[in-house]
């Protein structure tokens, strides 16, 4: 496994949709087992693709708390069912926003259709923290941030934060 760089806004990358994967290949597999290993390396609890530079409808999940009982979760091709009415409001962060978090309300509950690690069809009935990081991740592969959901001051003011981070930064 690979620890990837995680691309990070402004990078239109992150704006691209996601193009569906037609198999679940050795390929495959190796870019969620990269995904995890980078998320894990970041502190994260959820990666798509798209983040470390791969269009793909991939995105991987682990919302345990405790690094010996790791829970992960590979999605491929995930698609939401059915959302929930009632919505549940957690403060997001994000790997490609980085320093940057705000409450947002999602739908407390979602059916995810999805493939798994092993080209297996499957369906998860997903709610709370579960639910929001999946739906958070799914986003992702539609070329949506959490910041979208913002007023238009404040993503506009994240951006600017963004960018100038990213231009006062010097790789040595």
């Amino acid at each position: 496994m690979t620890i990837k760089k995680i691309i990070t806004e402004p990078n239109q990358l992150l704006r691209q949709v996601s193009s569906p994967v037609d198999k679940v290949g050795k390929e495959e597999r190796q870019i969620m087992d990269d995904m995890l290993e980078t998320m894990y390396a970041a502190n994260g609890i959820g990666l798509a693709a798209i983040q470390i530079g791969v269009p793909k409808r991939m995105i991987v999940v682990d919302i345990s708390k405790e690094e010996n009982k790791r829970e992960p979760r590979y999605f491929v091709n995930p698609v939401i069912k059915n959302k929930d009415t009632l919505k549940a409001t957690y403060e997001e962060g994000c790997l490609s926003v980085p320093n940057q978090f705000a409450e947002i309300d999602r739908p407390k509950k979602c059916d995810v259709e999805y493939i798994d690690y092993d080209g297996g069809k499957k369906i998860l009935k997903a709610e709370g923290l579960l639910a929001t990081c999946i739906q958070h991740e799914i986003d992702h592969l539609e070329g949506v941030l959490f910041i979208d959901y913002l007023s238009k001051l404040k993503k506009s003011m994240i951006i600017k934060k963004l960018s100038k981070n990213k231009s006062t930064r010097i790789v040595v």
